[in-house]
């Protein structure tokens, strides 16, 4: 199992929007562009490649370390026999994967790599409704005067 290591092919995936958000972690797959995966050819092509996050709001750096090395581990017992050819993981750690216990986060990522291929992309930015940030009551304007 290959691992993504640049920026391009973690926003690649993340642009699919096709994910799977479970308890203990979030799951992102998308087919990689110009493989087929029923086809008969090998190559280092056809391997399932996956890459690793977790944010700041998770904690400081030794607790975002340890959840990467804690989804790697899962990652390393799922991928090889679950994973699609072709296709490209990024796997997310969520503030809950630190706590959580590890069978369940394997279970997690094991729904989740069912759940994946058949997951529909969620609706763009621009189609989601924004929490807070909706027009202002009367027309007013950001300073508070009201429209013209």
């Amino acid at each position: 199992m290959e691992r993504l290591k640049k920026r391009a092919e973690f926003l690649r995936v993340a642009g699919t929007r096709r994910k799977w958000v479970t308890q203990g972690l979030i799951l992102q797959g998308a087919p990689r562009p110009g493989i087929k995966p029923d086809t008969e050819y090998a190559g280092e092509d056809r391997l399932a490649r996956v890459g690793f996050t977790v944010t700041k709001k998770v904690g400081k750096a030794v607790v975002r370390n340890r959840v990467r090395r804690r989804l790697r581990a899962v990652a390393d017992q799922l991928m090889t026999e679950m994973a699609l050819p072709g296709w490209d993981y990024v796997v997310i750690g969520r503030q809950q994967t630190i706590d959580r216990d590890f069978e369940k986060l394997v279970e997690d990522m094991r729904f989740a790599l069912r759940r994946i291929p058949d997951a529909k992309p969620s609706a763009p930015d621009a189609q989601r409704p924004r929490k807070g940030r909706g027009s202002r009551p009367g027309g007013a304007t950001k300073a508070g005067d009201s429209a013209k």
